[in-house]
């Protein structure tokens, strides 16, 4: 029996390569964590993955986290003394079809703005870095020459030896078989023979085994693994280690070079879940079962483009269960159930490229309490606990995989596991037309077809198919009026002696308003950069009613509740499920629910801002007098069992003032007219209030101390204009130019940013984007006014006009009326 301390202050559970980062890095970090693994190191996933390092990602995140990777590897045999396998052979991407680069221009331009080098290649030079390859169908292709390669296994036993060389522990065949929990908080562990283990911290990096014990213990982890596979073939008669690791997205395969084989592997469109009702043990250094059949898509592909691979034949077929995520996107963060419970897991066979940094990520958030950087894509948090269903998450991870090679086509959804949530108006909405999207497992309409008119989407870098429904839907909203379901907005009651006190420490606005005032609000961390933003309505002295993002629903409640300090009156209950929201936006707004009910909604009446119960028809509803489209409008709160009534009442009456359905392409283009900020776009936890323009909403002289204030406060010390970083609304004026987000930026010929939302704005008469805008020296209006912008659209540069302030309406007219 391995011998082991009864206490620790992080304990890391699952010895693969991302619990041998973690514990590397908290070893680094001065802790003394212990890693313990159920059977050997790296003998889960770990020891069967391609080993592939690439740098080459679509966030700002992502892409430091795989640079930190790459970087980490290449000195680690030299600090352990443990060979890695680390050779720097470079990643190449080839491509098919035009669309496929114009995929690689806009995420090459988006590396190079991360920091990472690389080179778009013609057909001919695309071919040549890999010469075994055929490349007469090819268009061209990308290479990023620093990216490399591991032995995975070997990479992980690296890692724990130099967290034992920092003072950290690692045990082998230790198997935890059940978490340790008190008053709400994960307290350690026992082992399968009745051992005790009593942490803090209790990291589970046990790939596909986390979630089923997180979930014992009443934690949500959606993951689960798939049949996931590669051949290697027989020598092919030369060294051709030195050739990069190869992606051919079109034909859905990979291939590497190892010595003188060539492993070949594949993400295809859909793959097998792996039907087990638990994941086994001992299953260390195990595969499943051969899957020709399954693989021969991938083999016709892979021989097509390197038809050597039929001479030499394969030597072995390589078939191990990976996790994936709902998403694709992996896991990290403590979880909203139970403190002290920390997850690294879910990689989505990209684990070798991201474990690295995301190990050091998670190991300082562990140590400092905060996201060191924006996490949030990867936060445990953005899951409900419906999307932990098991039945789910087999039919959703088998389009998972496919995710990898499928064309980065903007606004794509996915296609399997979905129904998962609707709207009371969902067959109401159906019957109109609407294209549904989903957003945390809610159907809700993106756009709305015509009488005849399919309800496909045919995608595309340039205009989609819906262009032009999409403008109606957005002039409905500016000249006339338009009805949007926002009923997925996440909506909580707080409640408590001490409500006003704790929602005060954590909002930088005054929430201290009269009963019926509606406050717009960010949340902040103690870095002074966003954890959220949203809108309190004060219902009484001890009573609130607030409205988030449909995506923030399960962190905002956590952060709140984090925020309340032990024998504090304050309670929080998610009344999401309970109300529908109706946005009525557009000049008809007020008249169209005037008609249908005895409240004076008048200006003077019902100023902006104010909240209040209506009548509209038979239906009694919360109306708030806020927009989010740059209109007079108002968002109608109603019980889920009057939506119906409200819904049909507003159509009754409407039809006369020309309402129209609208979807959430439209809302997207009418809050960028107006410069209006989308959570997880233009404000993310790398981004402060003053760099986003809102520094309007944020109480420096309130009584109670907002968190963020010390950190915010010394930011806006040298003025807005000594800013080094601004958030700036883009518009081109080219009216056949379409952006989509992510266009790298140019002040003057140098690159100062990139887009973090667009759309086309119809109102404007061209595509409106927001960007942040770099300058060491300082953002200020003579900078912007001044300057000469311009955006790289796919392999072009267009120049765009930049604002400060709205374009459209910049002194809010349409609002106030």
């Amino acid at each position: 029996m391995v011998s082991l301390p009864t206490r620790t202050r992080v304990l890391v559970v699952g010895g693969g390569i991302m619990g041998a980062s973690v514990a590397y890095h908290l070893a680094r970090n001065g802790e003394r964590p212990l890693l313990i693994e159920q059977s050997r190191l790296a003998g889960g996933t770990t020891w069967h993955a391609a080993g592939m390092v690439g740098r080459l990602r679509t966030t700002g995140a992502m892409a430091r986290m795989n640079d930190a990777s790459a970087r980490l590897y290449q000195r680690l045999e030299a600090e352990t003394g443990i060979a890695t396998g680390w050779r720097q052979c470079g990643t190449l991407y080839v491509a098919r079809t035009h669309d496929r680069m114009t995929q690689f221009h806009r995420t090459g331009s988006m590396a190079e703005h991360f920091g990472i080098g690389y080179e778009m290649l013609d057909a001919r030079e695309a071919q040549a870095r890999f010469p075994l390859q055929r490349g007469d169908d090819l268009v061209g292709g990308l290479s990023i020459p620093d990216d490399g390669k591991v032995e995975p296994a070997s990479l992980t036993r690296s890692l724990a030896r130099g967290a034992e060389l920092a003072g950290g522990t690692v045990a082998e065949d230790v198997r935890v078989a059940e978490l340790l929990l008190h008053d709400g908080r994960c307290v350690g562990v026992r082992t399968d023979d009745g051992r005790e283990i009593e942490a803090e911290h209790v990291v589970l990096c046990c790939g596909m085994w986390t979630r089923e014990l997180a979930l014992a213990a009443g934690a949500n982890v959606p993951l689960y693994p798939v049949e996931h596979h590669y051949a290697i073939s027989r020598p092919v008669g030369e060294d051709i280690d030195s050739y990069p690791c190869t992606r051919d997205p079109d034909g859905q395969i990979y291939y590497r070079s190892d010595g003188d084989v060539i492993w070949l592997g594949a993400f295809q469109s859909y793959t097998k879940a792996w039907m087990v009702d638990a994941v086994p043990h001992p299953f260390s250094y195990q595969l499943l079962e051969p899957d020709w059949e399954k693989f021969e898509p991938a083999r016709i592909e892979g021989e097509h483009r390197l038809p050597i691979l039929a001479e030499v034949g394969y030597d072995r077929f390589v078939n191990g269960p990976e996790s994936f995520t709902p998403d694709s996107n992996f896991i990290v963060g403590e979880t909203h159930e139970l403190r002290g419970l920390w997850i690294g897991a879910g990689f989505n066979s990209a684990g070798i490229a991201f474990a690295g940094g995301a190990g050091e990520a998670l190991a300082e958030w562990i140590l400092g309490g905060e996201q060191p950087y924006d996490l949030a894509s990867m936060d445990v948090r953005r899951f409900a606990p419906f999307q932990g269903n098991r039945e789910f998450l087999r039919a959703r991870v088998t389009e998972a995989v496919g995710v990898h090679y499928r064309m980065a086509w903007p606004n794509l959804e996915f296609e399997s596991a979905r129904n998962l949530r609707v709207s009371p108006l969902h067959e109401r909405l159906d019957a109109a037309g609407a294209v549904f999207g989903q957003k945390l497992g809610l159907e809700r309409p993106n756009w709305f077809a015509r009488a005849g008119q399919a309800r496909t989407v045919e995608y595309s870098f340039g205009r989609q198919n819906w262009f032009q429904n999409h403008r109606d839907e957005h002039v409905a909203a500016r000249e006339r009026v338009a009805l949007f379901d926002q009923s997925g907005f996440a909506k909580y009651a707080v409640r408590g002696a001490d409500a006003l006190g704790v929602l005060q420490r954590l909002c930088g606005n005054d929430v201290d308003v009269p009963h019926g005032h509606v406050v717009y609000t960010g949340m902040f961390n103690d870095r002074g950069t966003f954890e959220s933003d949203l809108s309190v309505i004060r219902l009484a002295d001890d009573a609130f009613y607030l409205v988030t993002g449909t995506g923030q629903r399960v962190h905002d409640a956590d952060w709140i509740l984090r925020g309340v300090e032990p024998g504090e009156d304050c309670h929080l209950v998610d009344v999401t499920p309970a109300y529908s929201v109706m946005g009525l936006m557009g000049p008809a707004s007020r008249e169209l629910l005037q008609e249908l009910g005895d409240s004076d909604l008048s200006h003077a009446a019902f100023p902006f801002g104010t909240s209040r119960r209506i009548s509209v028809g038979q239906a009694t509803c919360r109306a708030v007098r806020i927009t989010y489209v740059g209109e007079l409008g108002f968002e109608l709160h109603v019980p889920v069992d009057q939506a119906g009534l409200l819904y049909d009442a507003l159509w009754s009456a409407g039809k006369r003032l020309g309402l129209a359905n609208a979807g959430h392409y439209a809302i997207n283009s009418l809050r960028l007219e107006k410069a209006y900020r989308a959570w997880g776009a233009d404000i993310s936890p790398d981004d402060t209030p003053l760099e986003a323009g809102l520094g309007f909403a944020l109480a420096w002289d309130k009584a109670v101390p907002f968190r963020g204030r010390e950190a915010l406060a010394e930011q806006r010390a040298g003025g807005a204009e000594a800013l080094g970083r601004r958030l700036v609304q883009l518009l081109v004026e080219d009216p056949e130019v379409v952006l989509w987000g992510q266009e790298r930026l140019w002040l003057d010929g140098e690159p100062v940013g990139y887009t973090t939302s667009a759309s086309y704005g119809h109102s404007l008469g061209g595509a409106v984007a927001l960007a942040y805008v770099r300058h060491a020296a300082g953002v200020s209006r003579a900078l912007i006014e001044g300057g000469s912008f311009e955006l790289t659209v796919a392999d072009r540069r267009v120049p765009a006009r930049a604002s400060l302030a709205p374009l459209y309406d910049p002194k809010r007219e349409r609002i106030l009326r």
